[in-house]
């Protein structure tokens, strides 16, 4: 199996070369399931109905989300309607939505979830607590998993890849835009990315019009911020998973108990072991 994750699409730049180099990718790579992340897809802030059925009509399975899934209004009322659009399940119950997608690709049960990091972000429930919760839920026969951490800082995903690896099937960051080098198959069999980058144009300050960022840190004033428009890139990572194969099995298994680690009943999971994790990103003019 083999799974494509996009990372955060920023405006209509980002939107269009999803649209125009998606189909080909998924043909070249021969890819079996797409997940992106959406919620800056709207000039750089949140996503409305019609931009979530446009990028899934472009072969994206699953869309999740962060702190700014909820920038546009419109998008409350449409949440009960697509499933397959995710915010991060540790916000608060009330919150429109989901934070799980469960779904079958090719005769394949796969499971989707979404979850925000604390530090220096806005206070929200425990992200580890809520990934032990989710995960509880999941059936057996669910034995792909991946969680979309959105989150600052790179020791808070790190510290989510180490507590879930072997519980999920891979663990991709998002959320600052910048894509790191740290790609990895953790000892239990998690593929993990600290941040898998920006889908967008990368000739501003993380999607945005270079100009304007760079006035708001000279004067402080509030200002509007513009999407930017050159250099577009869509930063992806592709997890090649061994449906056959458990990430408890994996090479690397350390000898102590699992039982030390995990928390109780996490010792008995069994996902799917990722075998790889690739970055690559593309370009259009």
């Amino acid at each position: 199996m083999r799974v494509l994750f996009i990372g955060d699409i920023v405006g209509s730049p980002g939107r269009r070369i999803v649209k125009d180099r998606l189909a080909d990718t998924v043909a070249q790579q021969r890819i079996d399931l797409v997940i992106a992340n959406c919620e800056n897809a709207a000039s750089g802030f949140g996503i409305t109905p019609r931009l979530v059925e446009e990028l899934l009509a472009t072969g994206i399975d699953v869309l999740s989300g962060g702190n700014h899934i909820f920038d546009r209004k419109e998008i409350f009322d449409y949440f009960p309607h697509q499933p397959r659009l995710l915010r991060p399940a540790n916000f608060a119950p009330s919150s429109p939505g989901s934070g799980l997608y469960v779904g079958e690709k090719n005769g394949f049960a796969y499971a989707v979830l979404n979850l925000q990091g604390r530090t220096f972000m806005q206070p929200i429930d425990c992200p580890f607590r809520a990934a032990d919760t989710l995960l509880a839920t999941l059936p057996p026969h669910v034995r792909f998993v991946l969680l979309d951490m959105h989150a600052e800082t790179t020791s808070e995903k790190l510290a989510m890849g180490w507590y879930l690896d072997g519980r999920v099937t891979a663990l991709v960051g998002t959320h600052t835009h910048v894509a790191t080098a740290d790609e990895q198959i953790l000892p239990r069999g998690t593929a993990y990315i600290s941040d898998v980058g920006m889908t967008g144009p990368h000739d501003g300050v993380i999607g945005m019009d270079r100009a304007g960022i760079v006035q708001k840190f000279l004067d402080g004033l509030p200002r509007r911020f513009e999407v930017a428009a050159g250099n577009i890139q869509m930063n992806c990572v592709l997890i090649e998973v061994d449906p056959a194969a458990l990430a408890s099995d994996s090479p690397g298994l350390p000898v102590s108990s699992p039982a030390a680690v995990y928390p109780e009943g996490a010792a008995g999971s069994q996902r799917a072991a990722a075998m790889s994790i690739t970055r690559f990103r593309l370009r259009i003019d």
